[in-house]
């Protein structure tokens, strides 16, 4: 487990502690914790091509035969795979976590975790509504410990952000926000952002309600170990920023990309739902230039234009796609390839007039080289992330300087994983 552990770390401070001896070899720290309970290979080097019947397959090692090791290496595994995959690309096998869901939940059927696994794979799918289904199970089958409820009521949440729907994301994060002691800014930020999106204009009671909820996030940050969490210091700043100026653009879908519910939002959701919100914002813009932090909001909103583009274009690759959504597709890969491009182009290209959130310039070089990644243009997608961690200030010509920007560190570890694995595919 320790050679799993190490393999996360940035490639500089990996190699430093290989030097001390330390072994960091991540296919082979996955073969060993894979042994425990005899899941064979992964799933790739598998002869059996079918995927729903490789996820069926049963483990070589028999209930009878297990040992105390396998529910806990099968535990690590679907967190690996289910959760961390998040943050990284080498390695992680979504059909080997199918079928280790699919196993220990045919045995376990009123199991906690293994229906808190069914619905992380469900989401990792890109099939949301089957997520809260699991996530809602998990919540029924035992009342003990309210903190395994709280998984859920998160993971609900992001559900529906994925499904376009933040009115019905909103009664889980106030659910959260009344029970969980995790991070009461992000909750009470995710109640407010919700709020807005289904607001009706600034007179409303839930903008008002939105408002108090967003003077109270700044005073809810926490700190651990005298360091302030960074998503909680990113709400903060975004909390602060309505309060001076009384509006945010697109806040729920801001978020939606932050905890990546873009990422596995249907496509049907993608076209109806989030794009033509994004482009009406983006035309309100264009036909009123000028007005405080215009150049903050356009570039969210060409940011968010080219991610949802390209998840339209290049659905997450272990998405299982709803024939009904590409046979009512509206737009073609080429068009939606091309827009992604553009929209991307434009956060370059208006960067410098930032203000306030530099850190859309950073995302945008990032997401740009995961676009060139999926059209096969492997030099110029490790060109965009080489540009980010370079440790140049992309936002500003080269007179000027504007200081570290949000959620810097995920970025990082998240371009580290990316050029690690650009060779795979899984961009």
């Amino acid at each position: 487990m320790s050679r799993l552990l190490i393999s996360l770390l940035p490639a500089r401070i990996r190699n430093i502690i290989v030097m001390l001896g330390y072994p960091a070899d991540r296919a082979e720290a996955l073969e060993i914790v894979y042994r425990a309970g005899g899941w064979g290979r992964a799933s790739t080097l598998h002869p059996d091509k079918d995927r729903r019947a490789y996820e069926v397959t049963p483990p070589a090692v028999s209930s009878e035969d297990e040992g105390m090791r396998r529910t806990l290496c099968d535990m690590a595994l679907l967190i690996f795979h289910l959760v961390l995959s998040t943050w990284t690309f080498d390695g992680v096998d979504v059909p080997m976590a199918a079928r280790i869901v699919t196993w220990n939940l045919h045995r376990y059927p009123s199991g906690v975790f293994p229906l808190l696994g069914a619905g992380r794979l469900a989401l990792m799918r890109s099939r949301p509504d089957e997520a809260i289904e699991h996530y809602t199970r998990a919540m029924e089958v035992q009342t003990q410990y309210r903190n395994l409820h709280h998984v859920s009521l998160w993971e609900i949440a992001i559900a529906h952000l994925a499904l376009g729907d933040p009115a019905r994301s909103l009664g889980y994060w106030r659910q959260l926000e009344e029970e969980a002691t995790w991070s009461k800014a992000i909750y009470t930020y995710g109640m407010a952002v919700c709020l807005l999106a289904s607001s009706e204009g600034e007179e409303s009671a839930r903008f008002e309600e939105a408002k108090r909820l967003m003077e109270k996030v700044p005073t809810l940050r926490q700190k651990i170990a005298g360091k302030s969490i960074p998503v909680e210091k990113f709400v903060a700043r975004k909390a602060r920023k309505f309060i001076s100026q009384n509006r945010l653009a697109l806040p729920a879908l801001e978020i939606s990309y932050t905890f990546a519910a873009i990422a596995h939002a249907p496509r049907r959701v993608l076209e109806t739902r989030m794009l033509p919100e994004v482009h009406k914002v983006v035309a309100y813009l264009t036909a009123n230039p000028g007005s405080t932090g215009y150049w903050d909001d356009y570039c969210l909103a060409r940011f968010l234009e080219g991610v949802c583009l390209r998840f339209v274009a290049f659905p997450d690759p272990d998405a299982l796609l709803d024939p009904a959504d590409s046979a009512s597709a509206t737009i073609s890969r080429d068009d939606a390839s091309a827009g992604s491009k553009a929209a991307f182009e434009a956060v370059f290209e208006h960067g410098p007039k930032i203000e306030l959130d530099h850190h859309l310039v950073y995302y945008a070089h990032y997401e740009y080289g995961r676009l060139m990644a999926c059209l096969d243009d492997e030099a110029e997608a490790k060109k965009q992330f080489e540009l980010v961690l370079s440790g140049n200030h992309l936002e500003v010509g080269p007179s000027g300087r504007k200081g570290r920007y949000s959620l810097a560190n995920a970025l990082q570890m998240r371009t580290n994983a990316a050029l690690d694995a650009l060779h795979q595919k899984r961009l």
